[in-house]
């Protein structure tokens, strides 16, 4: 039965099970074997963190043409928050700090999406250029324009999805090998 007040609440958010699906998408393909033994991304919880980041950003930027992708990037961009959280708590960092830490992962959030959506916005080596900057240290130019190739090639490939099969969460991101080859 229809409440005559629901309008009143909060809108609902997406279903949870669809934002766990996608950010464990994000997280799967983030802790792909290939991207720190062939790409050169450092196997460190910052390297893991900023290919975490660079795969979060791929899918926002998909979802801002999807017609639920406000509410789902919103949800999306929570549960990283609560995940970077409970990680922070899971290594010990103290209540007092957890605060701080997470101002620092909200502003590595944004100027990291704000440089590859400036990087996009110039074309040619700007991918590879932020990406060298901001995952790789900015070191191995080489590696880092295979890692650029590769984003190119899963924006290309979420870009291609249906609505349907981004909002389920089954999509998956190419291979990094397939992706940095095309």
């Amino acid at each position: 039965m229809l409440w005559p007040f629901n309008h009143f609440r909060k809108p609902r958010t997406p279903l949870r099970g669809t934002i766990e699906a996608i950010y464990g998408m994000i997280v799967t393909q983030a802790r792909e074997p290939s991207f720190y033994r062939d790409f050169g991304v450092p196997d460190t919880v910052n390297g893991r963190f900023d290919l975490l980041l660079l795969h979060l950003w791929l899918v926002l930027r998909r979802l801002k043409s999807a017609e639920s992708g406000a509410a789902l990037s919103q949800g999306l961009f929570d549960h990283f928050c609560n995940d970077m959280d409970d990680n922070l708590r899971e290594m010990g960092v103290g209540d007092l700090t957890v605060p701080k830490r997470m101002q620092a992962f909200g502003e590595a959030f944004y100027g990291r999406t704000a440089a590859y959506d400036f990087a996009l916005m110039e074309g040619g080596e700007a991918l590879a250029q932020a990406v060298c900057k901001n995952i790789l240290n900015g070191e191995n130019i080489e590696k880092a324009r295979r890692l650029a190739a590769y984003a190119k090639a899963a924006m290309a490939a979420l870009d291609r999805l249906d609505e349907a099969a981004l909002v389920s969460g089954s999509a998956r991101f190419p291979l990094p090998e397939n992706g940095a080859q095309q």
